[in-house]
């Protein structure tokens, strides 16, 4: 059984990205689970937070479902023509304490696709992840790119409703599950 993760990095209850997870929920290939993850309760990074009350239960849950993944799919909305920050600082949670940087991250197969309301979709987005990605020892999947624009227009009330979007959506999910197994072997 191959386990992924998928995370929006969205806090928004009417979330293009968080909408494009859920449809991606449904297109697990035979063998696969998709889980949600989510960054819903993750305090803005404070290190004398962390050290003195520990790393936040929401944040170890994300960790802990991280590190027992498979891969890990990164749905991310652009702000800006950047890292989201409320997702970046998720991030930056789940990399604390360092030590548990390779346990929830190191050689682990990450995707990362977006919806945005623009003409670009998160194309910017998804290439200023990559350092982060690099720093922390994932192995980005480069075997496609899914970058949804004018997410207001495929994406009505909470669905996709765009064929087309529908297939590249599930196209980029069984590849990256391909990625994924080739990874394990």
């Amino acid at each position: 059984m191959t386990k992924l993760v998928a995370i929006s990095g969205s806090l928004r209850k009417g979330s293009f990205n968080t909408a494009l997870l859920r449809a991606a929920l449904g297109m697990a290939p035979e063998g696969v689970t998709i889980t949600a993850g989510s960054i819903h309760g993750i305090p803005l990074y404070d290190g004398d937070a962390e050290a003195a009350d520990g790393i936040p239960e929401a944040v170890v849950r994300l960790k802990d479902q991280i590190a027992e993944a498979d891969g890990v799919l990164l749905f991310t909305p652009e702000y800006n023509n950047g890292i989201p920050g409320v997702f970046k600082n998720a991030i930056d949670w789940l990399s604390r304490p360092s030590s548990d940087i390779p346990r929830v991250f190191g050689g682990k197969p990450f995707a990362i696709t977006g919806a945005s309301p623009g003409n670009f979709g998160t194309l910017l987005s998804q290439e200023a992840w990559l350092p982060v990605m690099r720093t922390l020892g994932t192995v980005p999947w480069f075997g496609a790119k899914l970058m949804v624009s004018r997410a207001g227009t495929v994406i009505q009330d909470g669905a996709i409703a765009d064929e087309a979007t529908e297939k590249k959506l599930h196209d980029f999910v069984a590849g990256f599950v391909a990625f994924v197994r080739d990874c394990k072997r």
